[in-house]
């Protein structure tokens, strides 16, 4: 969930490159409720929006000690609620953490592929995923988001697409010669 919020609006490199010293520190949820909060941001700076994101981790370390006794849910309606926690966090925490499937996290990579697909049309992340739920198989879409998402950093990159690579290159309408 920690490294979820950090990548908002962040590469995964960079989160990649601030969570071991971030998890080395603080190695509990509750040690992460306990932060000294111009510690954590200090730690987590280079990420970008680091003040609202060690206010969001902080606190929803405090939330999953207070009202789940340390746990994370297992319900998208209850991980929402989690400070710095919405539909793709939540989303992304249940499809990693536990193998469950609640939608499809629809990242700046799933929107544009899918777009260029013309599965969708499309620009808000929530009104993509309604569309391609409709499309994916249920058994699919934990998968289908991970698969898109490296799709878009490797080949269909939101600049210089490279659709001489691509292997859905024969399915789509909005290749470039």
């Amino acid at each position: 969930m920690v490294a979820t919020i950090l990548s908002a609006q962040c590469t995964d490199e960079r989160v990649n490159k601030t969570t071991p010293a971030l998890f080395k520190k603080y190695q509990s949820i509750q040690a992460f409720a306990d932060a000294d909060i111009e510690d954590l941001e200090r730690l987590i700076y280079a990420t970008g929006f680091y003040k609202n994101k060690a206010k969001s981790i902080k606190k929803s370390a405090q939330q999953l000690i207070e009202l789940y006794d340390g746990d994370m849910p297992k319900e998208l309606s209850l991980l929402v609620k989690l400070a710095g926690v919405g539909r793709k966090t939540g989303s992304v925490v249940l499809g990693a953490g536990f193998g469950m499937a609640e939608g499809i996290v629809v990242d700046t990579h799933v929107g544009r592929i899918n777009r260029h697909l013309k599965l969708t049309d499309q620009k808000d992340p929530v009104k993509i995923e309604k569309e391609l739920i409709n499309i994916i198989p249920f058994d699919d879409w934990i998968i289908y988001s991970h698969l898109m998402i490296d799709h878009g950093r490797a080949v269909c990159k939101a600049r210089n697409q490279e659709c001489k690579k691509c292997f859905l290159t024969e399915f789509c309408p909005s290749q470039k010669a």
